[in-house]
């Protein structure tokens, strides 16, 4: 099997575990354990797993104070993302909230024109308005339901939340750091981050004493969403690239929807069907844009004919 082939399978297996979230995460809820608690666990759990993966590959823990101050707020910002993308789960069909998620790629590209000026394309701004479009779509089914505002503010404050990390780690000294002790300190600050507002709160939940199978969906949640899934993408990115890495993320709403529609009786509607379609066409013409004119350019060099004319 060629490195590109290895590629695609483990962008394939990395966008595919992180759209295993609601199948892990719902059946806590439903125990009566609340958002907070599960993020606990599951970033507690992640932890010891992705320090012994940098021993083993012989990575360093070592980073300097003002990283370190960097990796706090990243770390909090992380954390934000996660905490109110699985709030919206409250309010929303899991599929529909992990597709609304999938905005950041335009979210980034909004904050990289705002803030460091840089130029966005009529694709990118048709793209903007093909993605709202479907989430009006979604907004209203053909019944009389409505999509929950506070569900999707939730949502979108975590496509934010997201979106302003990525940014911040590819201008920040972070980008030097191996992704591997960037990503153990995110989760360390972000168990933090829960470990606070559960003390507030004066309570913590864990799965009750007749339900211990559900601790096996704690480290599911810790292990596949979290480790595989980081795990996949760093190596795809090795071989195949960022780009047709990001591009292959469109799997991970495209799982949630199967999981909420298989496994916990979700219905989509048409209308629903076509807004789902319309917000994962265009993030992946966001992300592959930068290398649409060449390969349009190279499609037209195959009929010389048709140019002429």
């Amino acid at each position: 099997m060629g490195n590109k082939a290895k590629g695609y399978i483990l962008g394939a297996a990395a966008a595919a575990t992180y759209g295993l979230n609601p199948l892990f995460a719902l059946p806590l809820y439903e125990d009566g354990m609340t958002a907070d608690s599960v993020l606990f666990f599951r970033y507690l759990i992640a932890l010891p797993v992705l320090a012994a993966m940098i021993k083993l590959r012989g990575r360093s823990f070592k980073v300097s104070g003002s990283q370190l101050c960097s990796l706090a707020v990243l770390g909090i910002l992380v954390a934000v993302s996660s905490l109110t993308l699985f709030l919206s789960y409250n309010f929303m069909d899991v599929g529909i909230a992990s597709t609304i998620l999938f905005v950041y790629p335009i979210m980034v590209a909004l904050i990289m024109v705002g803030v460091f000026h840089e130029k966005i394309k009529p694709l990118t701004i048709g793209c903007i308005v093909t993605a709202l479009a479907g989430i009006g779509l979604l907004y209203k089914s053909s019944g009389e339901e409505t999509l929950s505002v506070g569900g999707t503010l939730l949502v979108m404050a975590s496509a934010l939340s997201y979106a302003i990390y990525i940014v911040a780690i590819n201008k920040t000294s972070l980008a030097r750091v191996a992704t591997l002790t960037v990503t153990f300190y995110m989760l360390l600050f972000g168990v933090s981050l829960f470990g606070v507002r559960l003390a507030l709160a004066g309570n913590i939940e864990i799965p009750t004493a007749g339900n211990w199978y559900l601790w096996g969906a704690l480290i599911g949640l810790a292990v596949f969403p979290t480790v595989v899934s980081f795990a996949c993408t760093t190596s795809a990115i090795q071989y195949i690239g960022s780009t047709n890495t990001a591009i292959l993320g469109a799997l991970e709403p495209v799982t949630a929807v199967l999981i909420g529609v298989c496994v916990f009786g979700e219905i989509l509607t048409p209308r629903d069907i076509v807004g789902l379609l319309m917000i994962i066409g265009a993030e992946t013409i966001v992300i592959a844009g930068p290398k649409m004119s060449l390969r349009l350019s190279s499609i037209r060099r195959l009929f010389p004919r048709i140019r002429k004319q």
